[in-house]
């Protein structure tokens, strides 16, 4: 437990498709190289494989980096101030916070040894070199592996360029010559993935070696070449090479640079395709980041590309080295490697398309998004975030063109809008806010639209602690709805006042605001659940009976919609006010069945909350060094939040600080020190396992035992989960409390449980 996670969790490091052909040596120069510099840049042409390379080095440098090697990928980032914040991405922290980027990555890196890997500098050179400046002198244990077409230019920057493959002279050309050199092998390995039979010979030794070196030993030169096997024999393959590079030079076999070489073998391959081909090609340029199966048929497809041919067509393209298969465990995802996707857009640019392909790439994610946000009031809401999440780059590339002219306002107002969970409760607040910010700049004041972007501009303001401009945003959107009679706009805005009021110490108008919500709308308005678990949390602040029945008329009105979100909440609020009644053995199992629902999401608000009143639980219930631990574990994530407790006003860190004063007083300083450090050791998903007793990396309970539970078994723990007694169980099921005993007792024998938490957290999870 005291060993710290990588800086990037379990990495970042993308999963090879195709293997590794060669490069051993420069693998090993490369590492030594970065044993004594501390920023070292890959250069050479387009395509001669930096990228790859600089990902095998990271992959391979394990030992040397403690802290994990993690991959910066600035392909997609169009603006020098975005450079610092994919960083920030890429490290899987949480976008909450009001400092700037740069800020937090030095916080996350300061006592790190770490690799980080920023890929694809060319066009950002001036913000990349800024940045390296400032890291590698805030950083002590900092090393910096750069890929660019160009040098950075920053003191101390060592480069190695990347020179093509190897290849044999050619008096040297025989079988067993050719396989001790990279660019004949990696052709050879790829004509093996279309044509399993090929092999080096006599014969045909000599047309492998000249096909390498008229691709002047490029490897996407090389695969884009050996793709076309399936359909070409070698030497035709050679001949057509030979014909299109003597008319672009004149004939002069040495005057083609690589750079054309590379171009050259790109317009080759796109005459290559069929018309259909070329179009989709085109076309699928527009995505960034990668793109699904429906996502291209919806985008690309017309009247010229019927929308049945886009699977087919992909498949080609897939299989001529166009367009990348991405691995992933939910979804095909597909891909363009940088320079095909620079050629395809420049394609697009070329035929005056660009504005119309973004405008339907626009209007594919705002319908996206607005269908998940759509689905959110029931069960699938942790499927909607990741699949949001996976859709980053896409959703910032439609945000950066409805942005860039007032005429898409609109647009942007919605999308800012529809995209409220994925700020809110899946942890891109700070994200949440530049967009919305930006959005409200150039939106006109009268616009309708503008009316929900403000309420979503209040909450995300809220949840970052910036009340005076939460208030603001909020007062212009009551203003507004209640000129245009919208009255959930203005349930919204009463309700975040409310929130606000409560985070400032104003209890009494916290109440009076959550009640009014309350009281003005149906109960299966998720506005209500929202409402409610903070209106049971303010009536427990203030002492009042009324906290556990409005607890847990959020968890029935969650359930009663299948929904988990705001039930964690809810059960977490239902935690606390059992905390301060002193009936801490159901306070502990509510905590866990909230953090047990959490830990689906990627909430790091609501984990950090939930793991407070698991600390506050164990100190009060004598659990001295668990306690501790798991204070040093909620140290660490405020501080990777960028927040604290007091953000949620001033009684919660009262309860904080009881916490660690019975902790100080019952353990001796060196022991909670220790534990401490444990805590704060820990990553987010650890904290996770560790507050949930569960050892980080042992074997789990099953959880597809519901089935041994006969359905009163099941009814019963359910009951558990919502924190009553056996003896409040058997009033609620008619039955004695003896009944009820045996039914626990059965219960925690069956899932091989010693815990009613246990039983509470495994009930929550959704199966």
């Amino acid at each position: 437990m005291g060993q710290r996670s990588p800086v990037c969790g379990a990495g970042n490091l993308p999963s090879a498709v195709t293997s590794f052909v060669g490069r051993q040596r420069e693998i090993r120069e490369i590492r030594a190289l970065l044993a004594t510099a501390r920023l070292v840049t890959l250069t050479g042409v387009g395509g001669v494989g930096k990228t790859r390379l600089a990902t095998e080095v990271a992959a391979a440098s394990g030992r040397s980096f403690p802290d994990g090697a993690c991959l910066v990928d600035l392909a997609a980032v169009d603006e020098p101030q975005r450079v610092a914040r994919a960083v920030v991405t890429s490290f899987g922290m949480p976008d909450l916070s009001h400092r700037t980027a740069e800020q937090q990555i030095v916080e996350r890196l300061a006592d790190r040894q770490v690799l980080v890997v920023l890929d694809n500098c060319e066009h950002l050179l001036d913000a990349c070199r800024l940045l390296c400046h400032h890291l590698l002198r805030a950083c002590a244990g900092l090393r910096i592996l750069t890929t660019s077409r160009e040098i950075l230019g920053e003191a101390g920057e060592h480069v190695y360029p990347v020179s093509p493959l190897s290849m044999p002279a050619s008096e040297s050309v025989t079988p067993v010559a050719v396989a001790d050199f990279d660019a004949p092998m990696l052709l050879m390995e790829r004509a093996r993935a279309v044509r399993p039979d090929f092999t080096v010979t006599e014969r045909n030794a000599g047309t492998v070696v000249r096909v390498c070196e008229r691709l002047d030993g490029i490897p996407l030169a090389i695969e884009l070449a050996a793709s076309r096997l399936r359909s070409l024999p070698l030497q035709a393959i050679l001949d057509r090479l030979e014909d299109r590079f003597a008319l672009l030079t004149g004939g002069a076999r040495a005057a083609l640079p690589r750079q054309r070489t590379l171009r050259a073998l790109i317009d080759w391959s796109y005459e290559l395709c069929s018309p259909a081909e070329q179009l989709l090609w085109e076309r699928l340029s527009v995505f960034v980041g990668g793109f699904t199966l429906h996502a291209a048929e919806d985008v690309c497809t017309g009247p010229d590309l019927p929308r049945a041919q886009v699977l087919d067509l992909i498949d080609h393209l897939v299989a001529q080295s166009v367009v990348v298969l991405v691995p992933a465990e939910d979804q095909t995802r597909y891909r363009l490697l940088e320079t095909i996707r620079e050629y395809g857009w420049q394609r697009v640019t070329e035929r005056g398309a660009g504005s119309a392909l973004r405008d339907r790439h626009r209007d594919y994610y705002l319908a996206f998004a607005e269908r998940i946000a759509g689905q959110w009031n029931g069960p699938g809401q942790e499927i909607g975030l990741a699949l949001l999440r996976a859709e980053r780059g896409n959703l910032g590339g439609a945000l950066e063109w409805a942005t860039s002219s007032p005429a898409s306002s609109r647009e942007a107002l919605f999308l800012v809008t529809a995209l409220r969970y994925h700020w809110c409760a899946d942890g891109f607040l700070g994200s949440g806010r530049r967009w919305i910010d930006r959005t409200l700049r150039i939106a006109d004041d009268s616009d309708a639209a503008r009316i929900s972007a403000l309420w979503v501009a209040g909450w995300v303001m809220v949840l970052q602690g910036d009340l005076d401009a939460a208030e603001a945003a909020l007062d212009e959107c009551a203003a507004l709805a209640a000129a245009a009679g919208n009255h959930r706009a203005l349930g919204w805005a009463s309700s975040l006042r409310a929130t606000a009021a409560g985070f400032r110490g104003d209890l009494a108008a916290a109440v009076t605001g959550f009640e009014r919500v309350v009281e003005s709308f149906s109960e299966d308005d998720e506005l209500v659940r929202m409402t409610l678990f903070q209106l049971a949390v303010a009536y427990t602040h203030g002492r009042n009976p009324r906290a556990c029945t409005t607890a847990r008329r959020a968890i029935e009105l969650a359930d009663r919609r299948g929904e988990q979100w705001t039930k964690s909440y809810a059960v977490w609020a239902l935690g606390y006010d059992q905390l301060v009644r002193g009936d801490y053995d159901q306070a502990m199992a509510s905590a866990h069945a909230a953090l047990e629902i959490q830990r689906e999401f990627n909430d790091h608000v609501g984990t950090a909350l939930m793991i407070e009143l698991l600390a506050w639980t164990a100190a009060a219930r004598g659990e001295h060094r668990h306690a501790a631990r798991l204070l040093g574990a909620i140290h660490t994530m405020w501080r990777r939040i960028g927040t604290s407790l007091a953000a949620f006003g001033p009684l919660m860190p009262e309860q904080h600080a009881a916490c660690e004063g019975i902790v100080t007083d019952a353990l001796p300083e060196a022991m909670v020190r220790a534990e401490r450090a444990r805590g704060e050791g820990l990553d987010h998903d650890q904290a996770i396992a560790y507050a949930l007793d569960r050892s980080v990396g042992a074997p789990q309970p099953a959880t597809a035992q519901a089935g041994v539970l006969t359905a009163r078994e099941r009814q019963v723990a359910e009951l558990l989960a919502q924190g009553l007694s056996n003896r409040q169980i058997a009033e609620r099921l008619v039955v004695s409390p003896r009944t009820v005993d045996r039914h626990v007792e059965n219960i925690l024998c069956k899932l091989g449980f010693s815990s009613r938490a246990q039983v509470a957290a495994w009930t929550a999870r959704p199966r």
